[in-house]
């Protein structure tokens, strides 16, 4: 008999497979499909303070082994998601849910982390620090180590659950800006958030996207993704989200081993609305013929 269980800043799931946040809405999109209650949980859409329209279309673009999307965090705003997407979620959703939340000033962030601490539905929050910070020139929060834990330390003085930082790659050094948000107090790491991608329409001789550049995604990441979760897993010792170009079940086992604790599935979602569905129930037979009788077992597991 295998065991999926896994758990996070002691919140068990039961299993590891999480839809990453933006690819799978408030869950109210893929209740359609199947019963998402099979999933270990999933990262609703990223949330900030006041409702967003997001970029100007086109925003999405497939390319080889990926996607590039510039959607730009379009949202209803912190007070509607409390007000109704939670009380919509708990009619069909019977698991804590993780929230993500964004932000364009420390303040925001701090604002709505605490905000959506409250809500008893929520057992993890999601911080993505790849949102640029108007004060300081538009660079991302995440790229900076003093930046990231600036974030960190001002939702962790606002918030009692489980906090963990959602990391961009697109950076030299990862390690150095998990590491800080270590030591502001994250409970948790998540990463990787999408690469800094372009492509152009040749015949129109103009980007794709509107915007010109935006997030890839896909299974093209998953060496990057992989590679990241392994620097940080070795070097923190908060535990790891990893996320980054997972489609397979193989997918999720070869991050547990480089020390994700759970794993996020994005991009395959919107190719597949049955993607993660198909990862979970695919576990136990993967499990058996690699020989692996309980999963949190293989956390870390290369050296």
């Amino acid at each position: 008999m295998t065991d999926t269980s896994v758990e996070l800043c002691g919140l068990k799931l039961d299993n590891p497979v999480v839809p990453a946040s933006g690819t799978f809405g408030y869950g109210n999109e893929f209740r359609e499909f199947y019963d998402i209650n099979i999933l270990g949980s999933f990262s609703f859409k990223g949330t900030t303070r006041e409702a967003r329209f997001g970029n100007p279309t086109p925003r999405i673009a497939e390319c080889g082994a990926g996607m590039i999307n510039a959607v730009g965090l379009q949202n209803p705003g912190i007070d509607a998601v409390i007000r109704e997407e939670l009380p919509r979620l708990k009619t069909f959703f019977r698991k804590p849910v993780i929230a993500n939340i964004s932000g364009f000033s420390v303040e925001e962030y701090a604002y709505c982390c605490e905000r959506i601490d409250r809500q008893e539905q929520v057992g993890l929050i999601e911080v993505n620090v790849s949102c640029p910070n108007v004060r300081h020139g538009g660079m991302s929060f995440g790229t900076c180590p003093d930046a990231a834990a600036e974030v960190t330390r001002a939702v962790k003085a606002v918030t009692t659950k489980p906090v963990f930082i959602k990391l961009s790659p697109n950076v030299t050094d990862i390690v150095a800006i998990a590491r800080a948000c270590e030591e502001a107090g994250a409970d948790g790491i998540c990463l990787i958030n999408t690469l800094l991608g372009m492509r152009i329409d040749i015949a129109r001789r103009r980007p794709v996207i509107a915007n010109t550049m935006g997030g890839f995604s896909g299974a093209a990441v998953f060496p990057v993704a992989l590679r990241m979760v392994y620097q940080v897993a070795r070097a923190c010792r908060i535990p790891v989200m990893g996320c980054g170009g997972v489609t397979t079940t193989r997918d999720v086992i070869e991050m547990m081993m480089a020390g994700a604790s759970a794993v996020q599935v994005g991009a395959a979602n919107l190719v597949n609305p049955y993607a993660s569905k198909e990862i979970v129930e695919a576990l136990p037979g993967e499990m058996e013929r690699l020989g692996i009788e309980k999963l949190s077992d293989i956390i870390g597991c290369i050296e």
